[in-house]
């Protein structure tokens, strides 16, 4: 089986179709498949065309809102690019913490920015629905694949679709808590609302076995998910262990024995040998993807895994189309779409102030702008543009800010997981007693010296420090609300106030039952046997 193709070429407007690891290696034609038909139903795992389209279905799930055109969704909803995947886990991760601002109040966005949700909010019931809808597409695919699962080639694209679905679970349990389980394919059997900790040994065990099992050891392939991917993804569910157990268990040992394997298969190359891109800015640039795995730079693959985007075969209203066009209010940066609503909150910007030379938000817009967020719907009157995802192209690893290339859509790739999470995850680690504190600093400082500021010495390395730090190198990488529960200032009695927070222009306090968000009404209507989360 060939298993090194390139995904982005293989997607098809609408996400269902990606003719992907199904060609024979022996003859390159054979990858030049015609788009299947998603409403076909295939029930032999040995037709490559129905297999092809059941694999790909588990990617696109994430990239796409629905099987037609980027205004179409699969999933009820008010706004179909709204449901988009990484869009609308992004809303629940960013807009209540310090970091976005979105300056649009309808369907639901200004009660999640105001930390004032209820159950009804629209945008819990789009993120709840869109998550088990991928869930749901998984589960699926390992149920008409298991008879199968010795097929070297079947158990490779098993081993990818169990990473995709952990994902999923990832962000319910982080996001909801106690939330319905089930891994079986849709057929009417209703999911059982499972404990937060439960759902935390799950993943546990499913992702060690899929990073220890050897089925993702191949070598890696452009758009597709590997080892690396999945022990990041281990990392941080070790990261959260006493969040998600609420204090009954402590993985800091193992979640640095998991950075400690990942950085030691990308050092020697790469920024100071350290493996990281030389520079922050390509990272996030329209060919991008030369540092995602199997893109074609082999030195810099900073990027663990991503989502593959450009503007023929993966047009998305969510993406980095959302991101950039967000951003900017006049096009520019390679994108000629500008929706002038996505800013960022005036302590994000804060951060920045006291070393302005920073590379990380060296492209925000500030001239003429105040810092404040002081107004929604005033797209002029709400903070500084932060410019993260653009459509320029790069030159080995020089962002060319002259570069003429301009699409309506975000062609960048997005990374879901970065080489730079796994070192201050590392750093992290050692304020909790493992590791060392050599270590610890070196990761933090190839990320400083890369974007040009000072090196820390051993009295810097403190989790107020870290946090910060986490929030300048991973802004907009939907982190921000899980860093912040953590480190205990999200809520409770240490919990720090940021602009609009508590429904208030100069920041308050909020209640301890946002440190989850509610099960959504519909959710318990269809299942009023579930139990909704403290306080709702």
């Amino acid at each position: 089986m060939n298993i090194t193709m390139n995904i982005k070429k293989y997607m098809m407007l609408g996400g269902v179709a990606l003719a992907l690891g199904i060609a024979n290696s022996s003859c390159v034609g054979d990858l030049d498949l015609e788009p299947i038909d998603p409403t076909k139903i295939f029930a032999d795992p040995s037709n490559e065309e129905w297999l092809g389209n059941a694999f790909s279905q588990c990617y696109a799930n994430l990239i796409h809102a629905g099987n037609s055109d980027p205004g179409g969704a699969n999933i009820s909803t008010p706004n179909a690019g709204m449901s988009v995947y990484n869009r609308i886990v992004f809303g629940l991760c960013e807009y209540p913490t310090d970091e976005a601002f979105w300056i649009w109040e309808d369907d639901g966005h200004r009660e999640i920015i105001t930390n004032s949700f209820s159950a009804n909010n629209v945008q819990l019931e789009v993120c709840y629905s869109r998550l088990y809808q991928h869930i749901a597409v998984c589960n699926s695919f390992m149920a008409v694949t298991e008879d199968n699962a010795d097929n070297e080639k079947i158990a490779r694209m098993r081993a990818e679709v169990r990473t995709l679905r952990a994902l999923s679970y990832y962000f319910m349990v982080d996001l909801f808590g106690n939330v319905g389980f089930i891994l079986t394919a849709p057929d009417g059997t209703e999911p059982v609302q499972t404990p937060r900790a439960e759902i935390y040994k799950w993943l546990e065990g499913e992702l060690a076995e899929l990073v220890d099992g050897g089925e993702l050891d191949a070598p890696a392939v452009y758009g597709r998910i590997g080892k690396d991917a999945a022990e990041a993804l281990l990392a941080r569910v070790y990261l959260n262990a006493e969040v998600y157990t609420d204090g009954a268990v402590s993985a800091w040992d193992k979640c640095l024995q998991r950075c400690n394997n990942i950085i030691e298969r990308h050092k020697g190359t790469g920024y100071k040998q350290s493996g990281l891109a030389n520079n922050y800015l390509a990272l996030f640039c329209g060919n991008n993807e030369e540092y995602m795995p199997g893109g074609g730079n082999t030195a810099e693959n900073e990027i663990l895994w991503g989502l593959p985007f450009d503007g023929d075969h993966a047009q998305s209203y969510g993406g980095t189309t959302f991101l950039m066009a967000g951003a900017i209010s006049a096009g520019g940066f390679g994108c000629q779409s500008a929706w002038s609503s996505l800013t960022a909150r005036e302590e994000l910007s804060r951060r920045f102030e006291s070393e302005p030379q920073d590379t990380r938000w060296s492209l925000w817009i500030r001239d003429g702008r105040g810092i404040e967020n002081a107004e929604f719907g005033k797209f002029e009157n709400a903070g500084y543009q932060a410019i993260k995802w653009t459509n320029l192209m790069h030159t080995n690893g020089v962002v060319d800010m002259s570069s003429t290339f301009s699409s309506p859509w975000g062609v960048a790739d997005l990374a879901l997981f970065r080489l730079a999470d796994v070192y201050l995850m590392r750093a992290e680690c050692f304020l909790h007693g493992q590791g060392d504190r050599v270590s610890a600093l070196e990761g933090v400082n190839y990320l400083r010296e890369r974007a040009g500021v000072s090196k820390w010495v051993g009295s810097d390395l403190n989790a107020e420090n870290l946090l910060d730090e986490r929030s300048r190198e991973l802004y907009f990488e939907m982190t921000r609300r899980t860093d912040l529960i953590r480190f205990g200032k999200y809520v409770g009695p240490a919990q720090a106030t940021w602009a609009w927070k508590g429904n208030s222009l100069d920041g308050g306090t909020i209640s301890e039952r946002y440190r989850l968000m509610p099960i959504p009404t519909n959710i318990l209507a269809a299942q009023p046997e579930f139990k909704q989360n403290p306080g709702y």
